[in-house]
């Protein structure tokens, strides 16, 4: 069979999947993974074929896509503010939303010559590494309770040539008692009753530990709050992602730990997604 062949026989197969309308675009970005060519190769080589390794490659990966599980795990990788992240099921995928708190704390840093930065439940690490990337002149550390989500931390950071300290610990207890100028998070925040309404690659395929925080989705934010207000210096920022409809109790949880000047940022489609509060 052509390469072609392959790619139609591939869409085929994940009409049948959780997702047919984005059937062709996976069959070929799997097809492309498999015989390791830009796509520009492929439309050139339409009809060259696999070989049978190539061919049995392809239909495992074609199954594990019909299965539901996303194409960011099958791949190993996925984009970040311009930067290439390595992903397995031990940390989050990295989601453009998040790119929304990158760019507020970029913003922040702007105050400092050199800004200490803490960001806690790194995953990925795509937040702390990016700030790193971004920041040249910036103090990077990173925290997650995850022993594997750490490791994967930690060869993001290589992979993108950063210097970031990686620690250990629930929330900012690793650090309690330093001074830092910004403190991020992406904290878990999905209520644990709202599993069923998740697509199948997150509910089935991404860490739990990262997504799922209590009844009302709010558990790590009454934790973390306080403790980044005495983590943080005078004059210094708490940066948070947040859920749909949970600004008016992050605010309170914010107003209550003694954070002022209290604002939020947006996504595309106008939904409150960053929470920033100052130390006064």
């Amino acid at each position: 069979m052509t390469l072609k062949e392959w790619l139609r026989k591939g869409e085929a197969h994940l009409l049948a999947g959780p997702h047919p309308e984005r059937a062709r675009r996976d069959a070929e970005t799997l097809l492309l993974a498999t015989i390791r060519r830009e796509r520009a190769a492929l439309l050139a080589r339409w009809s060259e074929k696999l070989d049978g390794e190539e061919a049995r490659g392809y239909l495992e990966l074609i199954e594990r896509r019909l299965s539901g599980e996303p194409i960011q795990y099958i791949l190993g990788e996925q984009e970040f503010y311009g930067l290439r992240f390595r992903v397995t099921r031990d940390v989050l995928i990295p989601r453009p939303e998040t790119e929304h708190l990158v760019e507020k704390a970029i913003a922040l840093a702007a105050r400092y010559a050199a800004p200490r930065i803490v960001d806690v439940g790194t995953g990925s690490g795509a937040i702390a590494v990016t700030l790193a990337h971004e920041l040249p002149r910036a103090t990077v550390t990173a925290i997650d309770l995850s022993a594997p989500a750490l490791a994967i931390a930690q060869e993001n950071a290589r992979r993108n040539e950063v210097d970031v300290r990686f620690l250990r610990g629930d929330l900012l207890a690793p650090v309690a008692e330093a001074g830092f100028d910004i403190v991020v998070s992406n904290p878990p925040y999905v209520a644990s009753g709202d599993r069923t309404t998740l697509a199948v690659e997150v509910r089935e395929y991404e860490p739990a530990l990262a997504l799922f925080a209590g009844d009302d989705g709010l558990d790590v934010y009454r934790r973390l709050i306080p403790a980044a207000f005495r983590a943080l210096t005078p004059g210094g920022v708490l940066g948070l992602e947040i859920g749909y409809g949970q600004a008016a109790a992050i605010e309170a949880l914010l107003a209550d730990a003694g954070f002022t000047e209290i604002e939020f940022t947006p996504d595309l489609q106008g939904i409150a997604r960053v929470a920033c509060g100052l130390r006064a």
